[in-house]
């Protein structure tokens, strides 16, 4: 699967170990994140990872940052993007089943490594549920 990521400095040591974990896996990615702590600008980071996903060079995006807040909203700017923002491993699998995200936005701050891993695993295996979901999905994007 190809996957797209990208981060801010409060995401370079999550990024790092969610890359390795899935080319483990042998997953291709791409990434557009920053890779020191140097303070940056997530929107230079999480446009990419969206222009990925819109244009079908990734299947999913991965964004992280601090709060997971700002980059979510930046994401959810681009027309075919549906960014959830994810602290949980079962939001990370709502996110999929009930509201067919594709790019998972999460808080650097407020994870540790094993709950991002987890999350990420179970939002890029989760297929998105459909039936009465999907009504809701197409309801989304403003006219």
């Amino acid at each position: 699967m190809n996957i797209s990521i990208g981060n801010d400095h409060a995401g370079v040591d999550l990024k790092t170990a969610v890359i390795s974990h899935l080319k483990e896996k042998g997953h291709l990615l791409y990434n557009h994140g920053t890779n020191n702590q140097d303070s940056v600008d997530y929107a230079d980071f999480v446009h990419p990872v969206a222009q990925d996903v819109e244009k079908n060079k990734a299947t999913f995006g991965i964004i992280i940052c601090g709060s997971g807040n700002g980059a979510a909203i930046t994401a959810n700017k681009h027309q075919k993007i549906r960014a959830a923002l994810c602290w949980t491993a079962e939001i990370s699998r709502l996110a999929r089943q009930h509201n067919d995200a594709n790019i998972i936005s999460i808080p650097a701050r407020f994870v540790n490594l094993e709950q991002a891993i987890e999350m990420v695993d179970l939002f890029l295996s989760t297929p998105f549920e459909g039936g009465r979901h999907l009504k809701r999905i197409e309801k989304i994007p403003c006219m």
